[in-house]
């Protein structure tokens, strides 16, 4: 007979691709329905950035149609994003459940790009998102996301003084330019810096994330050990380009996260190669290539993606409008949207583990 139950025992053996688990044991399956010939039912993801997303439900749509009777099979995806694990001497940020930084071991590799342009592909699938441009002595987040001429509010609360985010393409941003003139330097040691980073965290109204992406300052600084001894993170993701002494630079402070007790998510090579707009079937290896497989592979790190380097990427930048914006069929927001959507699944691996 054609039920509920059945329909649940003909799914069982249908897994999660990335947990590995059984959908039905991981509670994915909800709210089945039967109307004559036709089985509907919820699919609760993971994340709404899953990468696999289409594959499962193929293989649920293929797994109910086995039963007698099934004419059609209509699937609801919704996503519920799993809390990252608490820590006993890590205060968690209330309604935020995970928290990634974006980190490289030297400035100038597209950091700031990467984690600007992974906030807003997350934003776009669905995601609640949030960044927190740690970055305190060069803060660029906010011209990235076109939020150069934005106020942002404070006000007081229960608990004191709170700062409201600014917002644009769906991410929730704080920085510090919204705090100092333009061309006012931050000239602080790190105590100072370690207050700003907990102030950003603990008071800003941030709501309810599902992600906060933290744009990192380059190195193994100050504000990197007091990031990671705050808070409860869901882990870190290593941005390099194919140069010998950028490669050298992260596996230092890929090292430091490991060392902190941070999960490194994996590397991102930025810069792969260069595609010139009048040529784009040309490829040109301006830093070198494979230096980021080679070290992910010498480290065993995951390759989370190789993201091309194309002047609109640049323009993206400068004019404020993020390249997954301004032009998504690009070959370079195709690979930060495949990027983003592979952090997503493995920060819910680590949040489910």
């Amino acid at each position: 007979m054609l039920d509920s139950t059945s329909v649940l025992e003909v799914l069982r053996p249908v897994q999660d691709p990335e947990l590995q688990k059984s959908l039905v044991e991981l509670n994915m399956i909800r709210n089945v329905r039967i109307d004559g010939g036709t089985v509907s039912f919820t699919l609760v993801l993971t994340t709404p950035a899953c990468p696999l997303r289409e594959f499962i439900v193929e293989d649920c749509q293929k797994a109910v149609k086995q039963l007698p009777g099934v004419e059609e099979v209509e699937v609801e995806v919704t996503a519920e994003t799993p809390q990252q694990k608490s820590l006993p001497d890590r205060q968690s940020v209330p309604g935020i459940k995970n928290i990634v930084a974006i980190s490289s071991g030297k400035g100038g590799v597209g950091k700031s790009s990467v984690a600007v342009n992974v906030a807003v592909a997350l934003a776009q699938k669905g995601a609640k998102v949030g960044l927190l441009d740690a970055d305190i002595y060069g803060p660029n987040a906010p011209n990235m996301l076109g939020l150069s001429e934005a106020k942002v509010l404070v006000r007081q609360s229960a608990s004191g003084e709170v700062l409201e985010p600014a917002f644009n393409y769906g991410v929730k941003l704080v920085s510090m330019a919204f705090l100092i003139d333009p061309d006012q330097p931050v000239i602080w040691r790190g105590p100072m810096l370690n207050g700003i980073i907990r102030q950003f965290l603990y008071q800003v109204e941030w709501g309810e994330l599902d992600y906060l992406i933290v744009d990192m300052p380059p190195g193994t600084g100050d504000a990197q050990l007091t990031l990671a001894q705050a808070v409860p993170m869901a882990g870190s993701v290593i941005v390099t380009t194919p140069q010998t002494v950028s490669l050298l630079d992260s596996r230092r402070g890929l090292k430091m996260f490991q060392q902190l007790g941070v999960n490194v998510l994996g590397i991102v090579e930025n810069m792969s190669y260069f595609i010139p707009p009048d040529l784009p079937e040309k490829n040109y290896d301006l830093f070198g290539s494979g230096g980021g497989e080679k070290t992910a592979k010498e480290l065993d790190i995951p390759l989370l993606g190789c993201i091309p380097l194309e002047i609109s990427l640049r323009e993206g930048g400068d004019r404020g409008i993020p390249i997954v914006v301004a032009e998504p069929d690009s070959a370079s927001a195709k690979a930060i949207v495949a990027i983003a959507e592979q952090i997503a699944a493995k920060v819910s691996i680590a949040a489910l583990a």
